[in-house]
């Protein structure tokens, strides 16, 4: 167990004045973090930091912004595995994971660097200037499945526009903020730049609340519906909103053996708490789909799950209420006509992979399940398929896995999915590219190389440098 400041306000820590809360390793029970949440004057506070400081960073020239970033991105590198155990530690990913999504953090910088540039630069031509303007402070609230990573990701290309942040992590991932700090403090990033408020439901609302020119926001549906109601009527400010999915991948033809493979990782990577994991598997009539959940179920049985610091393929789901989460979503699927081949198995937080066939089920709920729960549906005909792929009100990501490239020109041209690959996991995202999708995935507003498109906005003019009348007609 480590305790750590609560606040982080103006380049200074100190301890929350609200209710305390703890982080438990999903893993082992144990508590890995105490402290308290920060209060609405709190939050007040951090805001007047960000508001204070902001004028100061836009000031600031961008190659000098970058190299400051630049060199958070070597203090992150220098802190790869105490920021990768913090994550682990927290929400139970295994240790080989964490340092990846450690790396992706670091090549953060680089990405946002080339997009902000080509996306969002300043351009000169002929007596016409286009320049970017920051927002001003923008709250980022973080998740628990890359508590990294993903508030990262909106934290740089942020502050590389001239915007101050105020970060809420995730209540049930708040140790790597700290961390995330220190790199920031060491790269020489300004006092009031980067603020931290930890907490649960009322710190949120209290940033929800406060004086804030955006909102950048990864998590469910549900809470980014939420949001985006509280802020009905208030085009002034940002929003930003990644919200998951119930993705779909069509597997119908090629290799056995990779094609399961495919949809093993696609579906359990992570325990399935990817927004990207695949939800849906849809396979047709007949022989090839039959071999395929075959080769799937086997490698279900192969599948190594533990502790952190072990190694195994899948470690735990966030919490023993997301492990009972699992078996209430199973237990509706049956509901609804589902099959079980491979039934939900857990162990306080640890969910085995499990597989169910709803081909005959109705009225099946279109909701994400952050867990390893895949549904299998087979389908007549590739149109057939298809049809259920979009047979949901999320379009974040897809796949289809097939060497017929006609098939996959129609999969592109007719599936709903602002992530979609072909002979590919469905959790392949690349930062060099958007990251968002329609429906109840976002508000059309994808991160990634994207991210520099909400944190600036367009101002476009006429210059010379002295003035000249201008054309007038029926002037005496």
């Amino acid at each position: 167990m480590s305790k750590t400041e609560d606040i982080y306000s103006g380049g200074k820590w100190s301890e929350g004045q609200g209710e305390a809360f703890e982080s438990l390793c999903p893993a082992t029970g144990e508590s890995v973090w105490q402290g308290r949440a920060a209060s609405a004057d709190q939050v007040n506070e951090a805001i007047a930091k960000a508001r204070a400081a902001q004028p100061k960073w836009a000031a600031v020239q961008r190659e000098a912004r970058i190299r400051i970033l630049e060199k958070y991105a070597d203090a992150l590198k220098s802190k790869a595995e105490d920021i990768a155990y913090a994550i682990s530690r927290d929400m139970g990913k295994p240790l080989w994971e964490a340092r990846t999504e450690v790396g992706a953090m670091a090549g953060k910088i680089g990405h946002s660097i080339r997009a902000q540039a080509e996306r969002a630069g300043d351009k000169s031509d002929g007596g016409l200037s286009l320049t970017h303007r920051p927002h001003g402070v923008m709250a980022v609230f973080g998740p628990f499945n890359f508590p990294g990573h993903l508030p990262n990701g909106h934290i740089i290309p942020a502050l590389l526009a001239g915007n101050t942040c105020v970060f809420k992590p995730s209540e049930l991932t708040p140790s790597v903020a700290a961390l995330m700090v220190a790199a920031f403090e060491e790269a020489g990033l300004p006092e009031g730049c980067l603020n931290v408020v930890q907490g649960e439901r009322e710190t949120g609302q209290a940033l929800l609340n406060a004086d804030i020119n955006g909102l950048l926001f990864t998590g469910s549906a549900t809470t980014g519906t939420a949001f985006h109601k509280h802020f009905a009527g208030r085009p002034n400010i940002i929003l930003a909103l990644e919200m998951g999915g119930n993705n779909p991948l069509i597997v119908w033809d090629g290799d056995v053996q990779a094609a399961a493979d495919i949809a093993f990782f696609s579906a359990y990577i992570t325990a399935g708490q990817r927004c990207t994991c695949a939800r849906r598997l849809i396979l047709p009539e007949g022989k090839f789909g039959n071999q395929v959940i075959s080769a799937i179920k086997t490698r279900i049985s192969q599948t190594t799950i533990g502790k952190w610091d072990e190694e195994v393929f899948m470690g735990p789901v966030a919490s023993k209420r997301s492990a009972q989460m699992a078996e209430e979503f199973e237990a509706e699927l049956i509901k609804s006509g589902g099959d079980p081949i491979v039934p939900v198995k857990t162990d306080g937080a640890f969910v085995h992979p499990a597989l169910i066939d709803m081909s005959a089920a109705s009225n099946v709920a279109d909701e994400e399940l952050f867990g390893p729960l895949l549904q299998v549906y087979r389908a007549k005909d590739f149109d057939a398929a298809i049809d259920k792929a979009n047979d949901t009100r999320f379009g974040l990501s897809g796949g289809l896995v097939s060497e017929n490239a006609d098939l996959w020109e129609q999969a592109r041209l007719r599936m709903k999915a602002g992530i979609l690959n072909w002979n590919k996991p469905t959790t392949g995202a690349a930062s060099s590219l958007p990251f968002g999708g329609p429906g109840l995935s976002g508000n059309f507003r994808p991160g990634a190389y994207y991210a520099a498109d909400y944190c600036a906005w367009p101002q476009a003019g006429q210059v010379a440098k002295t003035p000249s009348s201008p054309p007038m007609v029926g002037i005496k």
